[in-house]
C-alpha cells in the first residue's frame, strides 16, 4: 500500500507557539477571552431537523471552488469551540459545523444513538444543505464519526482529516487517571475545574497554565452539556474502526500531537499503517491544538485540502462536488 509521508516534531510549521496569536478579541485565532465564542458575522446559524433529530448548524459561506469542509467536534463540545480554527482557514472555504443532539443548541434526543448508525445523520445534513460531497474533519470523538461516515458513505466524502483521534474501543488508551476526567461533563460546566485539569488531560500548550484557560471548552459561558454528553459516551461503547480502516479509500490526513494524554501518538501510527491513502503529520503539541494553535493547524489542513485540486472534483453522480446544481467557481492557483 502506498502511504504519504510522516512528518515528525520540528518539521514544517508545527513547532509550539508559532501562530498562537493570543489576542484580546473573542472570535479571533488564539483568542483568550472568557466569553462564549460566537460564529462570525458572515456565518448563518439555523436549526435543521435531520432524520428526526434536531441539530443546530452553522454555515460559513464560501465561493464553492471546492467542496465544503464539515467539522465533527469532540465529546461535549459545542460548535463555538472550533471558531478560532474556522477563522484561521482560508476565508474562501465554505465551512459547516453542528452541535450533536443534546449538546450546545441542539435539543436532547429522545433515544440514545450509536456511532454505527450516525452516517445517515451526516448524509442527511449534506442533503438539506444542498451538498453532493464534502471534505470532513473530525477531532477526538468527532474523528470516530468522520471515519464511520467515510466508510459508510464513501461517495459523499472527498478528503478526510482526522485530528487527535483513534479507533475507539480497540485503541491504545491514555492513562486511567486521565480518562476518569472524561466520565463526566464537569469540565464543560466548571471553569475552575477545567483550568485545574487542562494540562493533565489535554497536554501541549495547556500545560502552560492559566494563560491558556480562556481557550478551554469549560470556560465558555452558559450551561454545559447534560444527558447529551452521556449519550455521546454511550454512542462509542463497543465501537471500533480498526477492521474498517483498510476500506477508507479517500486521501486522509492524520494529525497527532506528541504530547496528547488522551490519545497517545501510537494510535495515529496504527491508523496511518492501515489507511491506504493516508499521510501522518506529528505536531509538537497536545489534544486541543486545533483550538489553541489554530493558525499553524489550519495551514496544514489547507495544504492537504488544496493539494492536487487543479480540476473540479466530482461526486459519484458526475456533478461538481460543491453545492448541488452549481458549478464550483475556481480562482487561479487552485
Amino acid at each position: 500500500m502506498r502511504r504519504g509521508p510522516t512528518r515528525e516534531p520540528g518539521s514544517g510549521p508545527a513547532s509550539r507557539g508559532e501562530g498562537s496569536g493570543e489576542q484580546p478579541a473573542a472570535g479571533r485565532p488564539g483568542a483568550v477571552a472568557r466569553t462564549r465564542r460566537r460564529p462570525a458575522p458572515g456565518e448563518h446559524v439555523r436549526t435543521l431537523t435531520v432524520g428526526g433529530r434536531v441539530l443546530r448548524v452553522a454555515v460559513r459561506s464560501g465561493n464553492l471552488q471546492s467542496p465544503p469542509l464539515v467539522l465533527c467536534n469532540g465529546i461535549g463540545a459545542r460548535l463555538e469551540l472550533l471558531q478560532p480554527f474556522v477563522d484561521a482557514l482560508d476565508p474562501r472555504r465554505e465551512v459547516v459545523r453542528f452541535d450533536m443532539p443534546g449538546i450546545g443548541g441542539s435539543p436532547e434526543p429522545v433515544m440514545p444513538y450509536h456511532l454505527w448508525t450516525l452516517a445517515p445523520l451526516l448524509s442527511g445534513l449534506l442533503d438539506q444543505l444542498g451538498y453532493s460531497q464534502a471534505d470532513v474533519l473530525g477531532i477526538s470523538w468527532g474523528g470516530g464519526l468522520a471515519q464511520q461516515f467515510a466508510v459508510r458513505e464513501p461517495a459523499r466524502v472527498r478528503r478526510l482529516v482526522l485530528v487527535a483521534t483513534a479507533t475507539g474501543a480497540m485503541m491504545v488508551p491514555g492513562h486511567p487517571r486521565v480518562l476518569r476526567h472524561m466520565l463526566t461533563p464537569r469540565r464543560h460546566r466548571d471553569p475552575a475545574h477545567a483550568a485545574a485539569i487542562a494540562g493533565e488531560i489535554y497536554g501541549g500548550s495547556m500545560r502552560d497554565g492559566a494563560s491558556r484557560t480562556g481557550e478551554l471548552p469549560g470556560t465558555t459561558a452558559g450551561p454545559g452539556p447534560g444527558r447529551g454528553y452521556y449519550y455521546q459516551l454511550l454512542a462509542a461503547l463497543g465501537w471500533t474502526s480498526l477492521p474498517m480502516l483498510p476500506l477508507v479509500r479517500q486521501p486522509t490526513l492524520i494529525l497527532a500531537g506528541d504530547d496528547d494524554p488522551l490519545t497517545p501518538l501510537v494510535n495515529a501510527r496504527i491508523m496511518h499503517r492501515l489507511i491506504p491513502r493516508s499521510e501522518l503529520t506529528v505536531y509538537h503539541g497536545g489534544h486541543l491544538d486545533l483550538v489553541t494553535e489554530p493558525a499553524r493547524m489550519a495551514a496544514t489542513v489547507e495544504k492537504f485540502l488544496t493539494a492536487g485540486t487543479s480540476t473540479a472534483t466530482r461526486s459519484a453522480d458526475g456533478q461538481p462536488a460543491g453545492r448541488r446544481g452549481q458549478s464550483p467557481r475556481r480562482n487561479a492557483g487552485h
